[in-house]
């Protein structure tokens, strides 16, 4: 169903200060060649903000092709690269997906973000923080929305506080010396509101990576704005499982996920 897959760079050369490590941030497209309108899933592979995990890039948008959707993974900067920088490349993301909408088939009042680990993090801030100033866009891009209209969090990082907080991933986005006031403004649980996205999110039991708090967190802050959400903790599965193919139950992760953007009405072509 799918082919070689495109390039699309996120900035061109009047809008990009080079990232510190010399990466161009850019998206990798994965659209279904039937000429029909589909919805679509962001695919960020996880990470820690130090890198791009493999298993969690190409793989994932192929099953989601699979299903009936268009997929595009971001590759994003990451550190020595600090915020705003990963959040500004998710927005931008976003906002060039619906802008080029027509051209590649895309419903674009149904564009999902999917993140693992510390990219769970930036799939849920993306939900949280869309409408902050800093996000604003130019003129040519800004008519085009940055909000998720839905968040899919695998292994999440979440929260900044206790002894759940993935303290490496907040280190890489903020600097090691970055104050607890810095790292909470970045704790997605605490940032949700009545505009934020409904959401899929999912753990394990073993996970001593990012403990399953972080996802409980998350879900009950949706809850306190009765926002839809589908929370699962599988019970076998340690931290970074990807598609969950060798692991009993959590291997049931990506169908369930599309089941539900299915249920909440997703075009599939």
């Amino acid at each position: 169903m799918t082919t070689t897959p495109l390039k699309a760079e996120l900035w061109d050369s009047s809008e990009f200060a080079p990232a510190k490590d010399g990466f161009i941030p850019h998206l990798e497209l994965y659209l279904i060649p039937d000429g029909r309108l589909h919805g679509a899933v962001v695919v960020c592979p996880g990470g820690g903000y130090g890198g791009r995990a493999p298993h969690e890039a190409g793989p994932i948008a192929e099953s989601y092709n699979e299903a009936g959707f268009h997929a595009f993974v971001l590759h994003y900067r990451v550190a020595p690269n600090r915020h705003p920088a990963p959040l500004r490349d998710a927005s931008r993301a976003l906002r060039m997906i619906r802008r080029r909408a027509a051209e590649w088939r895309v419903s674009s009042d149904h564009v999902a973000i999917l993140g693992f680990s510390a990219w769970g993090h930036l799939a849920a801030t993306a939900g949280t923080h869309h409408a902050r100033e800093w996000l604003r866009d130019t003129p040519a891009w800004a008519p085009h929305s940055n909000r998720p209209d839905a968040l899919i969090l695998c292994y999440p990082v979440i929260t900044s506080s206790g002894a759940a907080c993935h303290r490496g991933s907040y280190a890489n986005l903020l600097g090691p010396e970055a104050s607890q006031e810095q790292c909470d403004d970045l704790s997605p649980e605490k940032h949700v509101n009545a505009a934020t996205p409904p959401a899929f999110v999912w753990s394990t039991a073993e996970d001593t990576g990012v403990p399953p708090v972080n996802s409980i967190l998350f879900a009950q802050a949706l809850g306190r704005f009765n926002i839809p959400c589908e929370l699962h903790i599988f019970p076998w599965g340690a931290h970074g499982i990807g598609l969950g193919e060798t692991v009993a139950r959590a291997r049931a992760w990506p169908a369930l996920s599309r089941g539900w953007l299915k249920d909440l009405g997703w075009p599939q072509g």
